[in-house]
């Protein structure tokens, strides 16, 4: 669920109430899809595996409080993604709940955003010799920290009130995956020999891909030119 409308038409709607707008508010449905990968430094020196590229998705909301042309973006997100190998038959996959606290500046019908994401990691789990099996609880960090850049066009709506927007966004987990725990059972792929023969290395929750947003504004904090208190006003 996500945000963003354009400045420009928000402004042409608040006019229509004589009022100077303070602060306004929007919620949105959002959805995004792209490339997705734990990377992992030994893992990628390893002989025996191999990185392809992973694949990850998430759906959820977003509260948007804007202040003119900037604001901040508060995205609340269930995600899943995987990564597998190209010398391997294992997979990774993981999911969690993600909270997005972004900086939003939004004009001439684009936007850019950029801040952290706090992810409350539920499950890690991994396919070897096709069995699946979840990880324990103390071979994963719950809480997981990344950063995130994205950028996008409006391309449906035009009055202030709805908006859909496509954009593109890139993250990157500043926080190990892998707990000390499972660090020495070899996590993320169970083989402790990769971190003899490589070195340990930390496991990065990585995606880069298509966002989409539709957006409802839902109204704004105003008081009129004359000195009158403020009040909120629903568009």
């Amino acid at each position: 669920m996500k945000h963003l409308f354009t400045f420009t038409l928000l402004i042409a709607s608040l006019s229509l109430f004589g009022q100077k707008k303070i602060v306004w508010f929007d919620l949105g449905l959002k959805g995004q899809y792209g490339a997705a990968g734990l990377y992992n430094q030994a893992l990628a020196d390893d002989p025996q595996y191999g990185y392809t590229i992973g694949s990850g998705y998430a759906y959820g909301g977003k509260l948007g409080i804007n202040f003119g042309f900037n604001g901040l973006a508060i995205d609340v997100m269930k995600s899943t993604g995987k990564q597998s190998f190209d010398k391997t038959v294992k997979t990774i996959e993981w999911s969690s709940l993600d909270v997005y606290t972004l900086f939003r500046n939004a004009k001439n019908m684009g936007y850019f955003e950029i801040g952290p994401k706090f992810s409350f990691i539920d499950k890690v789990s991994l396919t070897a010799d096709n069995v699946t099996a979840d990880q324990p609880t103390e071979n994963f960090n719950k809480n997981v920290i990344s950063g995130v850049v994205g950028f996008g066009a409006n391309i449906l709506g035009n009055d202030g009130r709805f908006s859909g927007i496509l954009g593109l966004r890139f993250e990157y987990g500043f926080t190990d995956l892998d707990s000390k725990t499972g660090k020495d059972l070899g996590a993320p792929v169970a083989d402790p020999r990769v971190y003899v023969d490589n070195g340990t290395a930390a496991s990065h929750i990585a995606f880069a891909g298509v966002v989409f947003e539709l957006n409802w504004g839902v109204g704004y904090f105003g008081k009129a030119r004359c000195g009158a208190r403020s009040k909120f006003i629903m568009f």
